[in-house]
């Protein structure tokens, strides 16, 4: 247990009532978690204000209540402790309730559209290989070492993520590899850590369901640059247009890289395969088992990072020349010659990245099959893009369901049928039963042609009316071919 006091320091307060003495025994912004000697913050939430569960929260055990409103009537032998932010005091709380372990390990946090999942996780492969101990926070999973716990947001909450760095340092961690998704950003979830370095990958068109503009989506993710302290550095795509506006006001040391730009690191695409992908970096030319120009940006940000980090850049490009990459991101299956590539692409530009890498290895005989849904309950303007995209970049279109949570799926579907115009209806199919959807690109498909199911990649399950129903598209679609090119 801790003292009240000792884990308020660096908090911004404005008031408190009460016994700063107090031993307490856990951090909660749930009420349904709140033990005896808990540390109940309330949290203003999109959906739930926190400050509505105080009374619940001290008649289950909670003895300090952190909020910005002190409720009208204060009850007795409770201490309630006023702050500016309740989300930035809990990660702040939370960091010294675990001492600090950020300030002992190597911290490295990825923001982006795409390529978060993919950097943190090359990362993570390479420092292992490299022979660290070594942590990893993903959407797919967290790791420390090879031990998977498994991920339920992109970034967990502060309490969440401060326990864990506390576990990867109690095994040996020296470095750990995190996303840091835009909501988290926002909501404070990665308040309280001392960030080693931050990374920049690319930003387009995502999550304006909850920023509500673009710039508001812009402004979140360079909110993580802004607070970086001046001994961390700052790596950005430079080009990215946006890259560079990361780095205004950023106090961190200013890195970038790219393919096109004049940056401190540098790459070029010598070829790009369906088996593989040849860069020259720096005059070596290395050959990587990732695919595409957007892997390419992928790996040389990890190479920068791992430089930064002061490793030596040739044993670098060594590793990471024989890491695959992380599932669910351009995986390529291969039966009775018909190629299937399943991958997380679920917004407008990692879609049309998949789709313009395909066609760039393509021979122009094959057909290319496009299997594609959109989320339900998320930004529904991205819809009618993605169809169109799908359509416009493939010989033939699926439509089906992603995770459509509680809104109709053919609801759904009418919003991507936007996207399509009269000449392109014909190479359109709109199924709604996602697996009859594959069913059919596989059926659809001959000797050479290529499927791409896009949006789920990683995920093992499908969200129907907040039930989660085992669904894995690697392997309906292994399954499925090897049915029908066996028979």
């Amino acid at each position: 247990m801790k003292v009240l006091k000792d884990i308020l320091y660096k908090v911004s307060l404005i008031s408190t009532t009460g016994d700063m003495e107090l031993r307490i025994k856990n951090i909660v912004f749930d009420s349904r978690k709140v033990v005896d000697r808990s540390v109940f913050v309330a949290i203003p939430g999109t959906q739930v204000d926190g400050h509505e569960f105080i009374e619940t929260a001290i008649e289950k055990g909670a003895k300090v209540i952190i909020c910005e409103k002190l409720p009208s009537e204060l009850t007795d032998g409770i201490t309630y402790v006023q702050v500016v932010n309740s989300a930035k005091a809990m990660g702040i709380m939370a960091a010294n309730f675990f001492d600090n372990p950020s300030e002992k390990i190597k911290v490295v946090a990825v923001t982006g559209t795409n390529g978060k999942t993919t950097t943190v996780t090359l990362l993570h492969q390479l420092y292992m290989a490299l022979g660290y101990s070594t942590g990893l926070l993903s959407t797919v999973e967290n790791k420390i070492n090879e031990e998977v716990i498994p991920a339920t947001h992109t970034t967990p909450d502060s309490v969440s993520v401060q326990a864990l760095l506390r576990k990867m340092l109690d095994a040996g961690c020296t470095h750990c590899f995190m996303e840091a998704s835009s909501h988290a950003i926002v909501q404070e979830r990665i308040a309280g850590l001392k960030l080693t370095g931050a990374v920049f990958t690319n930003i387009s068109h995502d999550h304006l369901d909850y920023h509500k503009t673009f710039d508001e989506y812009i402004k979140a993710k360079k909110k993580l640059f802004d607070d970086l302290p001046k001994d961390a550095f700052a790596l950005v795509n430079e080009d990215d247009k946006r890259g560079m506006v990361m780095l205004q006001n950023c106090k961190a040391t200013h890195q970038t890289y790219g393919l096109k730009s004049p940056s401190d690191f540098k790459a070029k695409v010598i070829s790009n395969t369906l088996e593989g992908l040849e860069l020259d970096i720096n005059g070596k030319l290395i050959w990587f088992l990732m695919i595409g120009s957007f892997n390419a940006y992928n790996l040389l940000a990890v190479m920068a990072t791992a430089v930064l980090l002061g490793e030596e850049e040739e044993e670098v490009l060594r590793e990471l020349s024989a890491i695959k990459g992380a599932k669910g991101r351009f995986d390529r299956i291969s039966i009775g010659g018909i190629t299937a590539i399943v991958d997380y692409a679920h917004t407008p530009d990692a879609l049309d990245n998949v789709l313009k890498t395909i066609n760039g290895v393509r021979t122009g005989v094959e057909q290319l099959i496009t299997v594609i849904g959109c989320g339900g309950n998320r930004d529904k303007t991205k819809r009618p893009i993605m169809a169109k995209i799908a359509v416009q970049e493939s010989n033939k279109a699926i439509l089906t369901s992603d995770n459509p949570r509680f809104e109709d799926p053919l609801e759904i579907l009418k919003d991507m049928q936007e996207g399509i115009g009269p000449s392109e209806i014909r190479k359109v199919l709109t199924i709604e039963d996602r697996k009859e959807a594959i069913k059919t690109a596989c059926m659809l498909s001959n000797k050479g042609d290529i499927i791409l199911i896009a949006g789920k990649g990683h995920e093992d399950y499908q969200e129907i009316k907040g039930v989660k129903h085992h669904f894995d598209d690697a392997e309906v679609v292994m399954e499925l071919l090897t049915q029908f090119t066996q028979s």
